[in-house]
């Protein structure tokens, strides 16, 4: 069983993420502007530039508080030649496009004044070319003091051919030998120095897959000495099991992989309703207790913007964000997609944040604050046990129950199924539906319900 000190934050169970692009959100500053910015309105590329900052973040805090956002995840931030920052130049130096340490310590009390958190982006794996070491390393070759920092297969160090480990094949990011101490140390340093210096909540923990285990145990060790409610999760696509399950790595992952199942079930019908309830199961069983500290998503910047993905299909979208906000795990927004933003994947995905209301999609605007008020409103949506009430070809039905707090939660991607009845398990009489306001009396513990329409997403909370 895990220590106490292994312990989830439990902070992360009330947070409701909102992830910010640093370059692409909003440009607070135009002094501090790279040459050469893009009009705000113009199309991302993979390296022009906006001028979106740290001063940009902090004058909107008041549009995401009052969106109902209370933890805000960061994309780097740190000194890096590129556009996203996964190539760090400093990790002890903001970048000055985005500010300095003092903005970004009076960002983070800033949103701790207003009880909302904030975690950053920790790039652990790679550097970019332009890190000193790595840029000793090339000159000196061999005879380089940081030869063993990195993982070189001959010298002189050659980009055709590579003669160095990468991320990804991508020459720009050459990988850490993390078997070296020294590297270890300083990774551990930086980690522990914005904790220290600025008072931030957490790492999202950048392709940790890429990285030994023994390293992120050490790093969770390390850094929950410093603060023991700091958040800790991992960039995770594929099984999340192994990263959380043991309480010595990570609280949670991005939980790309209850993405996946979505998808299935509301977008390519893959997975009927009950292939949905026995897979969502088998993963909430697999993370046991870790299933609150997971980050669940629709996209981020690395996927195309789910209404993109959907081709602007709004009752998909209405399902697909029903179950999110309705669900054990920290809910995460994608900036943007709250008011319908589009965009292809990278770099499409990265478009600068529409601030034009007039530009906005009123109706998911308005789906994203009912759900988000919905959540908020109901403990048993964020620290409920869920139970399967129906599964029939697309109708899903569950139960989130946390004492005396309910939900009944009714979803379908498929064709309108008739006369439908639900045992809820409650001694409630009367349930409301919460979009529409229509009230279903219970008889013998059930509802009877005419008709579950067609690609519809019901919310049922009981009156009184």
């Amino acid at each position: 069983m895990p220590t106490t000190s292994h312990a989830q934050p439990d902070w992360v169970a009330e947070a409701i993420f909102y992830q910010i692009f640093p370059e692409r959100f909003a440009n607070g500053d135009p002094s501090n502007d790279p040459p050469g910015v893009a009009p705000w309105e113009d199309l991302p590329s993979r390296k022009n530039f906006f001028g979106g900052d740290l001063q940009g973040i902090l004058e909107r805090l008041d549009y995401l508080q009052e969106l109902g956002a209370n933890a805000l995840y960061l994309n780097p931030i740190f000194d890096s030649p590129s556009n996203h920052k996964y190539d760090t130049r400093d990790y002890f130096t903001v970048d000055p496009a985005f500010g300095d340490k003092a903005l970004l310590k009076e960002l983070v009390d800033e949103l701790h004044r207003r009880e909302m958190r904030v975690i950053l982006d920790g790039v652990f794996n790679h550097c970019g070319k332009q890190f000193a070491p790595f840029q000793d390393l090339v000159l000196n070759g061999a005879a380089s003091k940081y030869k063993d920092w990195f993982q070189v297969r001959a010298f002189p160090v050659t980009e055709k051919p590579l003669s160095y480990m990468t991320c990804g094949g991508a020459p720009f990011l050459p990988k850490f030998n993390h078997r070296n101490p020294e590297v270890r140390q300083f990774l551990l340093k930086v980690a522990r120095y914005w904790v220290e210096e600025t008072g931030i909540d957490g790492w999202r923990l950048d392709v940790p897959f890429k990285v030994p285990f023994d390293f992120w145990r050490e790093s969770r060790s390390t850094l929950r000495a410093v603060r023991p409610d700091l958040y800790l999760v991992g960039e995770v696509w594929r099984e999340p099991a192994p990263w959380v399950s043991g309480g010595d790595i990570f609280d949670g992952v991005t939980n790309y992989a209850l993405r996946d199942l979505l998808l299935d079930y509301a977008h390519t019908r893959f997975l009927d309703a009950e292939d949905f309830a026995f897979e969502t199961g088998q993963l909430a069983a697999r993370l046991g207790a870790a299933e609150s500290g997971m980050l669940n998503l629709l996209g981020s910047h690395d996927t195309p913007r789910i209404l993109s993905l959907l081709r602007g299909d709004l009752a998909l979208l209405r399902i697909l964000c029903t179950y999110l906000f309705t669900t054990p795990g920290a809910p995460l927004i994608y900036y943007g997609d709250e008011v319908g933003m589009l965009g292809e994947n990278d770099p499409d995905c990265r478009r600068p944040m529409v601030w034009d209301s007039a530009r906005w999609n009123p109706q998911v605007v308005e789906m994203y604050r009912q759900l988000i008020d919905l959540r908020r409103a109901h403990p048993a949506l964020r620290r409920g046990v869920r139970r399967t009430l129906l599964t029939f070809n697309g109708v899903f039905a569950y139960k989130m129950s946390l004492e005396a707090d309910e939900v009944i939660v009714i979803l379908n991607p498929r064709e309108a199924l008739l006369q439908v009845r639900l045992e809820t398990g409650s001694r409630r009489a009367v349930w409301r539906e919460a979009g529409s306001g229509r009230e279903y009396l219970t008889s013998e513990g059930e509802i009877a319900l005419e008709v579950v329409p067609a690609r519809s997403a019901l919310v049922l909370v009981p009156v009184g």
